[in-house]
């Protein structure tokens, strides 16, 4: 299964969010151990890093994004993502530009704790709960 990951449930892992990490921790596990096919799209490494750099340390953000960019697939971020992430009928332009990218590199869901910020998505959305479930009832292994 190929999964895009938004960028809050990375930081949930990244920066140990109560009562979220868990799951979080236990998806991106998935992805690490090759059960789990995990898509970042472009822009959430630079959200990623900075949000890490305030929180924690530039050196922890530098190491944490550079794991991230070889334990994922990039879902790139262009001209075409970003004019027609203004086409689709989002309230938030960064969740539309999640939600092209994804669309772009044909994953099978995107996994999100903002479920209003995609509700009018054409991709199959999970919480992180849903998704592990699906996992695990599915026998996605």
């Amino acid at each position: 299964m190929r999964v895009l990951f938004d960028t809050n449930v990375i930081l949930d892992h990244l920066l140990d969010r109560q009562p979220f990490a868990s799951v979080a921790s236990e998806l991106l596990q998935r992805v690490g151990e090759g059960r789990l096919d995990g898509v970042l799209c472009a822009t959430t490494l630079t959200t990623i890093y900075y949000i890490s750099s305030k929180s924690r340390s530039e050196s922890y953000a530098r190491s944490q994004t550079h794991n991230l960019v070889r334990l994922f697939d990039i879902a790139p971020v262009d001209e075409g993502v970003l004019s027609d992430a203004f086409n689709l009928d989002f309230t938030d332009y960064e969740d539309a530009v999640i939600h092209e990218s994804a669309s772009r590199v044909r994953v099978d869901g995107i996994v999100t704790r903002d479920r209003r910020g995609f509700q009018n998505a054409s991709l199959r959305m999970y919480t992180p709960d849903e998704l592990a479930e699906h996992l695990i009832v599915g026998n996605t292994d």
